[in-house]
């Protein structure tokens, strides 16, 4: 459903890429994402859960305002949402305390490999046991099953970690577990992606191959910390000499971005490069600055992301009056309990430490833009046919719509913690 009669929006609609109607799209998305989300805490839910909404609104299946996927506009607007989402985890950074996150970080560790192995395999052995809507027949069954529980295996630390940070819970020993999980889940992630990558193009995946992505991205979070807490307050502080906060705090957010460009040339992530060049800076004598005045500045950019996320849903895929919808329904239910139940078993992963562990269960069920990935990659490469691509991607968005309403409900159950 387009709105021809409101010029406005119009204006913003797929096929209209110039510069001004890009900008009509921003302003579009970014008002419509504020607006939801004040409605949505005005009614007891995270903001991020009204801008998911509001994705879904100004998405495909009712105003289409958002631009196609592959368009010049479409490509703009995934790049600021992808934008969105290294600010969000470079603020994360910034309030991470690194110190008490080793102190998490074994349980972190092995929330993270429970949350990866068992949602992979519960996804492989449902695919194994089928019937299901049927694929290319050039395509092994195993070669699916295995894409399928590739795609069950994502944690999205961003709508986990804005939700916490809605609630002011991100100083608390389950948003810390969550939050090194949800990191390591992106490393492993990276490994999982290029081995079904790989798989998907034909090629031979080797133990030495997934071993070296591994080093790299695991090298590179721990050494981008460790040279960048020796270098980064001397760097800070003859920035600092320069007697403007502008230049401190473009200086940090030029930081981030150097990180996750590196990140991303080394074979690792973009928000991991972000996450660390967060860690970095909040040893600096310049925090206080740099926390203040990046904090617009990620106000403004993450809303994209999540009603980018939001503009995903195609809601005609609901129908089960269209061809094959019955189907599609039933394996995208059945895949959404596994990956619910993968997750919230994952909480449960490190007995001898002591925290909420539904919290930390439910904190780690969203897939967002993760699982999104893996859903694109196998079907631009046939992996997932059309119809088994529908139930994935269904089943990530109701996740995804569904952690932030659980969370709300079980992570805001004890008292705030006390300001550091």
């Amino acid at each position: 459903m387009h709105l021809p009669f409101l010029p406005f929006l119009a204006a913003a609609a797929p096929g209209h890429d110039s510069p001004g109607r890009v900008l009509l799209l921003l302003a579009t998305a970014i008002v419509a994402a504020k607006v939801a989300g004040a409605l949505a805490e005005r009614w007891g839910q995270p903001a991020v859960l009204g801008e998911l909404i509001a994705g879904i609104l100004l998405g495909p299946s009712l105003f289409g305002i958002l631009p196609a996927a592959g368009s010049d506009a479409g490509t703009v607007f995934a790049f600021l949402a992808e934008l969105g989402v290294v600010l969000l985890l470079f603020e994360i950074g910034l309030e991470t305390d690194l110190k008490a996150m080793f102190k998490v970080g074994p349980a972190a560790l092995a929330v993270a490999a429970v949350g990866v192995a068992l949602p992979f395999l519960l996804g492989f052995l449902f695919w194994k046991a089928g019937p299901h809507p049927q694929v290319a027949s050039t395509v092994p069954l195993a070669a699916t099953a295995i894409f399928v529980g590739a795609t069950l295996t994502a944690t999205s630390v961003g709508i986990t970690a804005r939700v916490l940070s809605d609630l002011g819970r991100l100083g608390t020993p389950e948003a810390r577990i969550i939050v090194g999980a949800a990191v390591i889940d992106d490393v492993l992630g990276l490994v999982i992606l290029s081995v079904v990558s790989t798989m998907a193009m034909g090629g031979v995946v080797t133990a030495t191959g997934v071993g070296q992505i591994l080093v790299v991205a695991v090298g590179f979070l721990v050494a981008a910390v460790v040279i960048g807490k020796q270098l980064a307050p001397h760097l800070f502080t003859f920035v600092a000499r320069i007697k403007s906060r502008e230049v401190v705090i473009l200086a940090a957010i030029s930081f981030c971005f150097l990180l996750g460009g590196l990140a991303e040339l080394a074979g690792s992530a973009l928000i991991i490069g972000a996450f660390a060049a967060g860690i970095i800076l909040s040893g600096t004598d310049q925090f206080d600055i740099i926390e203040e005045r990046v904090k617009p500045v990620v106000a403004l950019f993450t809303p994209i992301f999540f009603v980018h996320v939001g503009g995903a849903v195609d809601l005609h895929l609901l129908d089960p009056a269209r061809p094959g919808g019955g189907g599609v329904l039933w394996v995208a239910l059945a895949l959404t309990f596994l990956a619910v139940l993968g997750k919230l078993a994952a909480g449960w992963a490190a007995p001898w430490i002591p925290f909420d562990r539904l919290t930390v269960g439910v904190g780690m069920i969203p897939r967002g833009e993760v699982g999104l990935i893996f859903a694109e990659i196998g079907r631009r490469t046939g992996v997932l046919g059309a119809e088994v691509f529908n139930a994935v991607l269904l089943m990530v968005l109701v996740t995804t719509f569904l952690a932030p309403v659980l969370l709300k409900r079980v992570a805001g159950r004890g008292p705030r913690p006390a300001a550091a």
